[in-house]
């Protein structure tokens, strides 16, 4: 069996993941416990910082089933997949119940879809990676735990840029 296949070859992988992105997560905290009173006030930022700390358990989560010793490839994929799914649906779920502030303007409906894809298609993409990493571990064929890979990045990326905006690009 490959590596992509074997769990066993991505302990550092996942070691690595798990604290980078509690690394990550703590600079939200930080973030979000000095600007509380400004996040609080522009009514789709508490939103942001839920989604952020959303992209940022992706790794985390990733990490942490990686490192469990003896766990069956079959298992491992199903996390995978499941974890995809419910993180997709919570970040759905939270954009969905997010307020729109009466500072941003009205979009026609073209920009209002726009808006959507922009705000939801990085995570997404992301858990969708995450998930095709699970089912084609569960085939064991084309691509396997690789997928994690741009899972991961694009997990830190996306959650890094919402982070500086919740630590020092605020809007005022």
């Amino acid at each position: 069996m490959t590596i992509a296949y074997t769990a066993a070859r991505w302990t550092d992988y996942g070691a690595a993941a798990v604290g980078a992105g509690a690394t990550l997560s703590g600079l939200v905290f930080v973030a979000v416990s000095i600007n509380l009173s400004r996040i609080l006030a522009h009514p789709s930022l508490p939103a942001r910082a839920w989604q952020t700390l959303g992209l940022l358990m992706t790794p985390l989560i990733v990490g942490f089933f990686l490192l469990i010793p003896g766990q069956s490839r079959a298992v491992l994929a199903w996390e995978l997949i499941v974890s995809a799914v419910l993180l997709g649906a919570g970040r759905v779920a939270i954009h969905s119940r997010s307020v729109r502030s009466e500072k941003d303007t009205p979009l026609p409906l073209v920009g209002r879809l726009a808006g959507l894809v922009s705000a939801l298609l990085p995570a997404l993409v992301s858990y969708a990676c995450l998930a095709v990493a699970g089912a084609t571990l569960l085939a064991q064929g084309g691509g396997g735990l690789y997928w994690l890979v741009p899972s991961v990045l694009l997990a830190f990326f996306f959650g890094l840029i919402n982070a500086w905006t919740l630590l020092v690009d605020l809007p005022l």
